[in-house]
């Protein structure tokens, strides 16, 4: 056996499996980066089609080329040098900032910047380490484990209320309520623009795009991605960007901020969704660099979970929390009431 030959057989020794997937008896033919594409959703299709050039995936314990085509009973196992997290969260003293708690459940007021749960490059910091530190023995969702006391969540750059809970029946109720869409949860969001109607529905299905999984796109003929609902509501109109209020009907990843660039007005500085470059305005350098200010005061989109309302469920009474904007989003509101003011 040649070096490179042991080098090889030393590399394969030391994968740690990471999926273990049995296509069932009824899979039709599909090429084995589609398949993953749609059992691993937080992973991108070049990421996939360079793991099976690494010969990170088998197909029944055999290399396979991205060609192959999966078939009934495959097993397919996808593994990586490095070991695979557990889901055993480590405790980490965060301050948190709780405007309600009782003890079936707690408010808190998510600061932007933080991460809601572990996750890929996020495995600490988070608002889970925070909660496993300060609470013991909160409760998980069934499949959802790593995850406790979460029933929802907001994006890492969305500020804004969450509820936590406590109890495995505060569990069991909130979750019956956000699958119900019986959760009322309104948004403040500075967008680029000003919609025509001052209120409107927006309903279009949204999913995970085609092209980058990363990313949830809508798709208005219906023909992919699940049914998403958003009422909007102009507050106050500075000629190039809006104050608007968002009532979520349902609640997909991403949803608002896919939902406004669909309509043309993506959330102010929202670098994913096209929100990051002065869509609306001159083209005189001194607005330029107005923008730009307005970009470092708020470095992420400029989205707030505001309020939040549900049945209490100790009590079986409607309970609702009010949240002030964050620092950096007055500060921005504050430069565009100046600017349309004077300019």
């Amino acid at each position: 056996m040649s070096h490179e030959e042991d080098l090889i057989e030393e590399e394969e020794e030391n994968l740690f499996e990471h999926h273990r997937i049995t296509a069932d008896a009824k899979q039709g033919l599909l090429r084995i980066d589609k398949f993953l594409m749609a059992r691993l959703p937080n992973v991108t299709r070049t990421k996939i089609q360079d793991g099976i050039h690494n010969g990170f995936v088998k197909v029944n314990d055999l290399a396979i080329k991205p060609s192959y085509k999966v078939h009934p009973h495959d097993v397919i196992t996808v593994a990586f040098p490095e070991p695979p997290r557990d889901t055993d969260v480590i405790p980490e003293n965060i301050p948190l900032n709780i405007v309600f708690e009782d003890e079936f459940l707690l408010v808190v007021n998510k600061l932007p910047g933080m991460v809601v749960h572990p996750a890929y490059q996020n495995w600490s910091g988070t608002l889970v380490n925070a909660l496993t530190y300060h609470f013991q023995n909160l409760p998980e969702m069934t499949g959802n484990d790593g995850r406790p006391g979460l029933v929802h969540r907001i994006d890492k750059d969305t500020s804004g209320l969450l509820v936590i809970a406590k109890t495995e029946k505060a569990m069991t109720s909130l979750a019956k309520q956000f699958f119900d869409h019986s959760i009322e949860r309104t948004y403040q969001a500075l967008v680029w623009g000003v919609p025509k109607l001052a209120e409107g529905t927006i309903n279009v299905n949204v999913g995970r795009s085609l092209k980058d999984r990363r990313i949830t796109t809508a798709f208005p003929e219906g023909d992919f991605g699940r049914t998403a609902i958003t009422h909007y509501k102009v507050l106050q109109d500075y000629r190039y960007v809006s104050l608007i209020e968002c009532k979520l009907e349902t609640g997909r990843t991403h949803q608002i901020r896919a939902h406004m660039k669909f309509i043309g007005h993506p959330i102010f500085n929202d670098a994913t969704y096209g929100g990051n470059d002065p869509l609306k305005g001159t083209v005189f350098s001194k607005y330029k660099q107005f923008v730009d200010n307005c970009f470092k005061i708020i470095p992420r989109q400029a989205l707030h979970a505001k309020t939040l309302g549900f049945i209490h469920p100790g009590t079986n009474k409607f309970i609702q929390f009010d949240s002030e904007l964050p620092a950096d989003f007055k500060e921005v509101i504050d430069k565009w009431e100046n600017y349309v003011k004077y300019n």
